[in-house]
């Protein structure tokens, strides 16, 4: 399979330093190290059902709080699915995956519109699962949708257990993202009748 949407990311502020690669068309192999272990546990299950190698090294002011790391991995992992897709001609550009996850439903939905958008609706029922506050799981999509320019629409339909809500929602991305990105040889261009995205 063709390995030519590749997209690598060095990004480094006063509060994070990240590098992260992004192979659309890869196996799903991951390396994620942000000092955060559920959010590694969530990034690790998005590339695994996006069938997309991540690499992820992220090194943030935890002290402080996740918060930073959390949002700016999520930047930089949009910037690099912006990257990756490049002129985005023969994409099936729509996205969608609902995702059980024992009590829990979660719905994702996206459109690869160069248009940036996030409607997210989930209620969590904990204020952090391990180390990561729960508030963070719309900070991270939003921060890729706006850098990745994709509308994404998330949302938990009904669930009890936090960490089931969170982990249906990531695989549901990943699995979304990976039906957008899939190449179609029927699309001639983009699939828009604008003729750009």
């Amino acid at each position: 399979m063709s390995t030519d949407r590749i997209a690598q990311l060095d990004r480094k502020t006063n509060e994070t330093n990240i590098t992260i690669e992004v192979n659309l068309d890869g196996d799903g192999i991951y390396n994620i190290d942000t000092g955060i272990g559920f959010f590694d546990h969530m990034l690790t299950l998005a590339a695994k059902h996006g069938i997309m190698d991540l690499n992820v090294k992220a090194e943030g002011d935890l002290y402080v709080d996740a918060h930073h790391t959390v949002e700016d991995v999520g930047i930089a992992l949009g910037k690099c699915i912006e990257k990756a897709l490049g002129d985005k001609k023969g994409i099936t550009r729509y996205g969608t995956s609902f995702l059980p996850m024992d009590e829990t439903l979660a719905l994702v939905s996206m459109d690869i519109s160069g248009r940036p958008y996030l409607v997210f609706e989930a209620e969590f029922n904990s204020p952090m699962v391990g180390e990561m506050d729960t508030e963070l799981v719309e900070e991270f999509f939003r921060a890729v949708a706006f850098n990745a320019g994709i509308t994404v629409h998330a949302k938990v339909l009904y669930g009890k257990n936090a960490h089931h809500m969170i982990e249906a929602l990531f695989k549901a991305f990943g699995r979304a993202l990976r039906e957008a990105v899939t190449k179609d040889e029927r699309i001639k261009g983009v699939m828009s009748t604008k003729g750009s995205l």
